[in-house]
């Protein structure tokens, strides 16, 4: 029994705690929260949309979409997907290199909203992926055409 000074008295059992600790009661690291570098990800998409279209002054940038932020699973890097309304091919070179150029300000900016351990470094990638869906549906629609005149005949 043991009693201290203005409480009752109580059972208590005093056992060694061995220097091992087990996995089970270790600290989780991000891997285990999930979701997590999916909200992060998220966070730093909208966050770079707001700095890319209000604050960005370079006149290689026009007005681009960002699309998706792919980020690593210790956060130093990140992938920023991102398309436009022209498909010529200068003007996407020239939007990259702009991109690129201003990534440091770009980050520093995000520094400033984002408030977590490591700033991922931005990579700028033109995402193909709408013409790439625009070319399978035409094919699509070629080969749809194509079996209803096989199937009228």
């Amino acid at each position: 029994m043991i009693a201290s000074a203005g409480f009752p008295a109580c059972r208590c059992e005093l056992t060694y705690a061995s220097p091992v600790v087990s996995k089970k009661f270790m600290a989780k690291h991000s891997k285990s929260i999930p979701g997590r570098g999916l909200r992060v990800a998220d966070q730093i998409q909208r966050d770079l949309s707001e700095i890319v279209a209000f604050e960005l002054k370079d006149p290689r940038v026009g007005m681009i979409t960002l699309t998706e932020v792919q980020v690593t699973p210790d956060y130093a890097h990140a992938k920023v997907f991102f398309t436009m309304l022209s498909d010529n091919k200068d003007e996407i070179k020239n939007t990259v290199s702009g991109l690129s150029a201003a990534a440091g300000y770009i980050r520093g900016q995000l520094g400033l909203r984002l408030h977590i351990h490591t700033l991922p470094q931005l990579h700028f990638v033109h995402d193909t992926s709408t013409a790439r869906g625009i070319e399978m549906s035409k094919l699509i629609d070629e080969a749809v055409a194509s079996r209803a005149k096989d199937a009228e005949d």
